[in-house]
């Protein structure tokens, strides 16, 4: 039994970025909590395992392919969503790309056109359904959205990456304030580097790893679970008068 005030019982959450990562975490840590879970990505087949394995754990979860970045499948999700359940009390924004890698001067139109469609029009797109869904049903909710900490300082050659994490921070701050009114809180958690496949390349790497450590006090990458706690104080009661709020979890590296 979750401890009173972050019980989700009876909630229903959409989770984007879910078969796997921060999402897949943050998932199973909802449906522990109570929570029914729609998951959502791009893959189907990734999504029912993680869906069968919260079942097994006694769970109930909802896997629905959804790109992001398709109006039509974010509208498919929620219809989806709306049918089976009939209500609609959480959202984690947390599907993201990072299709670059290098100085920001030379990225091509169309990687530069890729990043921001996922990363904020995606996320704008998700969350003002999940709010218009929720002012519909008229018990309040809340809005997720995984930024990172390259939203507060550039990370090294992920400069547009970096951008859309701040255009990010930015919508949690509009929702939070145009939805207060309707009971929607809209909060932000801002992780550091995570062992995620999303972050390989800086984990595998070295030089960038090593300087990364170097420069967070607790000498170490975070692990998707660690992110989970942040996200269930968020979407419970537990949080009722927190909105507009950025959570950073990154080891102090922002400090």
């Amino acid at each position: 039994m979750a401890p009173t005030g972050f019980d989700l019982s009876g909630k229903v959450a959409v989770i984007t970025g879910a078969s796997r990562g921060i999402g897949e975490a943050i998932a199973r840590g909802m449906a522990e909590h109570g929570a029914v879970v729609a998951l959502a990505a791009r893959k189907q087949a990734g999504l029912d395992a993680v869906a069968q394995s919260i079942a097994a754990a006694g769970g109930h979860a909802l896997p629905v392919a959804c790109h992001t970045g398709k109006p039509d499948m974010i509208d498919a999700l929620y219809d989806r969503v709306k049918a089976e359940f009939g209500r609609l009390d959480i959202l984690v924004n947390n599907a993201a790309t990072n299709p670059y890698f290098g100085p920001v001067i030379h990225i091509t139109e169309p990687l530069y056109d890729k990043t921001f469609e996922v990363n904020v029009k995606g996320y704008f797109l998700m969350a003002r359904r999940a709010a218009q869904l929720m002012v519909e049903y008229g018990r309040g909710g809340s809005i997720i959205n995984v930024a990172s900490t390259a939203g507060i300082s550039p990370y090294p050659l992920q400069g547009v990456y970096a951008m859309t994490k701040a255009a990010v921070l930015m919508m949690t701050k509009v929702f939070a304030k145009e939805l207060a009114g309707a009971g929607i809180r809209c909060n932000a958690i801002c992780p550091g580097l995570t062992e995620t496949q999303f972050a390989k390349v800086l984990i595998d790497t070295p030089e960038w790893h090593d300087l990364y450590v170097k420069n967070t006090p607790m000498a170490r990458h975070a692990q998707p679970r660690e992110m989970v706690g942040a996200a269930i104080y968020l979407a419970s009661d537990a949080s009722s008068f927190t909105t507009g709020a950025v959570i950073v979890c990154d080891g102090g590296e922002t400090a």
